[in-house]
């Protein structure tokens, strides 16, 4: 499947502003850790945006409000891929 790059821009903004925002901290705190255990910056975002697409996924298809809990859990699991 082709990645639609206007999602996967949206997405990897989400992570921006989280990450500008400190909003949650979780997110702050994981990219940092990713970064110290050496992966780049870029991979570093995009394994917190499969996390961001886990609860999109969700409140669309669902119509589940964002469930902050869980990811904050996926986060704490990176670089292992959120399935949850």
């Amino acid at each position: 499947m082709k990645t639609n790059q206007v999602v996967k821009q949206q997405i990897l903004q989400i992570v921006d502003n989280q990450l500008k925002s400190k909003e949650p901290p979780e997110t702050k705190q994981t990219y940092d850790r990713l970064l110290k255990s050496g992966i780049t910056d870029k991979n570093a975002r995009m394994y917190i945006g499969q996390c961001v697409v886990v609860e999109i996924f969700d409140v669309l298809k669902y119509q589940q409000p964002f469930n902050k809990k869980r990811f904050i859990e996926n986060l704490n699991k990176l670089p292992e891929e959120p399935f949850d």
